[in-house]
């Protein structure tokens, strides 16, 4: 959630609702200028795996939507330094 704070912001997207394992931000990204909804969450997966979900309300392919396809390579990048596949947009 600390990497999702840090990234959503820098976008310009705030902390609308907070939760333990969840986030909601909202903001204006792009153009036109609608309020942009985004609901984050975490989830214990078993083992040492956790499984994040991000929901917009967006239509497919918005700019929010590839910035929430960069946070998750961005997020796994994180996780496996060695990673070096990239967001293909």
């Amino acid at each position: 959630m600390t990497a999702a704070d840090a990234f959503f912001g820098e976008l310009g997207l705030q902390v609308h609702q907070s939760a333990p394992r969840t986030r909601t931000y909202q903001g204006i990204v792009g153009t036109p200028e609608i309020v942009a909804n985004v609901r984050l969450s975490a989830v214990p997966e078993g083992g040492h795996f956790t499984f994040v979900e991000a929901i917009s309300d967006q239509i497919g392919e918005s700019r929010l939507d590839r910035n929430i396809k960069r946070f998750f390579v961005e997020l796994r990048r994180a996780e496996d330094p060695r990673r070096l596949a990239g967001a293909a947009y």
